[in-house]
């Protein structure tokens, strides 16, 4: 059992990870950023949610750039192959469901 207290976690750097859980090669962690991140393409499926703070999440489909908000309760999903990148408006706390060893 165990209980995270997601809007208590703020480490030193931009994008530092809590682990919440790995199951079966899956993990869940939270995640803390007040910088973007980088253009990148998963290696499966990432959901994407947002749990304080405020994120533009950049995406590209058919070579065309899209901006969507992402507010607290807010889930973004990227399936295989979707390029992203997420930008927090100020500070904000994720928590991200990927396959392990994912970027």
């Amino acid at each position: 059992m165990k209980v995270i207290r997601a809007r208590e976690f703020t480490p030193a750097t931009a994008w530092q990870a809590l682990d919440v859980a790995c199951m079966n090669g899956i993990t869940t962690r939270v995640h803390w950023t007040d910088q973007p991140y980088r253009w990148h393409v998963n290696d499966g499926e990432e959901v994407f949610a947002v749990l304080t703070g405020v994120v533009d999440m950049h995406y590209r489909e058919a070579g065309q750039e899209h901006v969507v908000r992402l507010e607290p309760g807010d889930i973004f999903y990227a399936d295989v192959g979707c390029e992203h990148v997420a930008h927090p408006v100020g500070e904000a706390r994720v928590l991200v469901v990927e396959k392990q060893g994912s970027v």
